[in-house]
């Protein structure tokens, strides 16, 4: 099971340009109507002639025809004026702090006019593409940051501040779309860039190669991984000092290839001793200190608690759902984990269930080939088997072999283990 874990993030130079607006926009946005009165006299004005909807929770809806026409009959000088306006007033209504969840509902809100009104190299797509990877939507978050990033080296040059710092977003929600290997490879080449920018002890710098050990990580290679970030811990506690966030995360995932390389005790004290000082500097419900408690069950069962690691999950789950929203793929993991260690309690009908309720969900969120959903759906065949359905086991597997061959490789060792396990339900499902 491949699980969220907590990266490196890069503020600074903002991912845009900044965009003059001609006097000519300044004057149109001045002659628009402020007072409610007047607004509401055009509203209704409107209504009358059936050129808007009737408002919904104080919104109106234009008709893609009426919208052609309208446009259609002005010059294109005046369209593009026009463009610059809205766009003007969409930036304005944005909010700050995009990874917050209280502002997720005016970015979903927003979304179709600032896909339409603004470009890539704008304050308010930087601030919506980081809205859509923080509230779960890894794929269009990656494709947004594409364009960004794109528009920016074509703008400034392939190595400002603000182009690496998209180039750095990308790499992140490739990685989260689900592929971890590209978002390795393009750590890889943005390192050397960072060090000779901006040095080699630059917070920056410092982030990406925290970025990189991930994707290593996350890639196949757990004990390169836990090496890269044993070899960065002494630099970022020097750099940032030993309680910063950003050596936190780093203590946190050198805990994570700890176990992933072999030594599960070791990543269970690790994360033991690091939970009440994430509580005490970040707080209870910060997102990495959910992070390290989902790590602390997870390490627990590994070692053979597996009571305590579903009742942590259980816990778990109800302060994910109540922070990041019952559909959040971090929600959705902590469900998997939950439905796991109620299977290795004993009880395989009930895993089974969780799991045929979790993998529809995974499929609509992430993707029906997402490495997430094709690992639910791959325990889901392993409980239904244990709950005593091996030909409905033998045919869950035979469904998913060929996809995993096909998104992950043939020789990729969950694929082998899938065909492992087509062989062993099809036997067990001979009379």
């Amino acid at each position: 099971m491949q699980r969220r874990l907590a990266y490196g993030r890069i503020s600074g130079p903002p991912t845009r340009l900044l965009r003059d607006v001609h006097p000519s926009v300044l004057m149109m946005m001045r002659a628009l109507p402020r007072d409610t009165l007047r607004i509401n006299a055009a509203l209704s004005a409107l209504r009358r002639h059936s050129l808007i909807g009737p408002p919904v929770d104080g919104t109106v809806t234009v008709h893609q025809l009426v919208q052609a026409v309208t446009l259609d009959q002005l010059s294109m000088r005046a369209q593009r004026r026009w463009r610059e306006v809205a766009a003007v007033l969409v930036e304005a209504v944005l909010p700050d702090d995009p990874g917050q969840k209280v502002r997720w509902p005016r970015y979903a809100r927003l979304l179709p006019h600032i896909r339409t009104v603004l470009g890539p190299t704008s304050p308010g797509m930087d601030k919506t593409a980081q809205y859509l990877g923080a509230s779960g939507d890894y794929r269009t978050a990656r494709s947004l940051f594409e364009e960004i990033a794109d528009a920016l080296a074509a703008a400034l040059g392939p190595e400002e501040p603000a182009t690496l710092t998209a180039r750095h977003e990308l790499a992140l929600w490739t990685g989260e779309a689900g592929d971890s290997a590209a978002a390795r490879d393009q750590y890889l080449e943005l390192l050397p860039v960072y060090e000779r920018v901006l040095g080699p002890e630059h917070p920056h710098t410092l982030t990406t190669r925290h970025n990189l050990a991930q994707w290593t990580g996350r890639a196949g290679d757990p004990v390169a991984a836990r090496d890269q970030y044993a070899a960065l811990l002494p630099v970022r506690q020097w750099v940032s000092g030993p309680e910063h966030p950003d050596t936190l995360t780093t203590q946190a995932n050198l805990a994570q290839w700890t176990g992933q390389a072999g030594d599960a005790a070791a990543a269970r004290d690790q994360y033991a001793a690091l939970l009440p000082v994430r509580e005490r500097v970040q707080g209870a419900e910060h997102p990495s200190t959910l992070i390290n408690r989902h790590e602390l069950a997870r390490w627990t069962g590994e070692l053979g608690d597996a009571l305590a690691a579903r009742d942590q999950y259980a816990a778990l789950l109800l302060v994910r759902e109540r922070v990041s929203g019952p559909h959040h793929p971090d929600t959705l993991t902590v469900r998997h984990e939950l439905a796991r260690w109620t299977g290795e309690l004993g009880d395989a009908a009930a895993a089974r269930d969780l799991y045929a309720a979790l993998v529809p969900v995974r499929e609509r969120v992430q993707g029906a080939e997402h490495p997430d959903t094709l690992t639910a759906r791959a325990n889901l065949a392993y409980w239904t088997g244990k709950a005593g359905d091996a030909a409905g086991a033998r045919d869950l597997c035979a469904t998913l072999l060929p996809i995993r061959a096909r998104v992950l490789g043939a020789g990729h060792r969950a694929t082998v283990t899938t065909r492992e396990q087509l062989a062993y339900w099809t036997a067990q499902a001979r009379p």
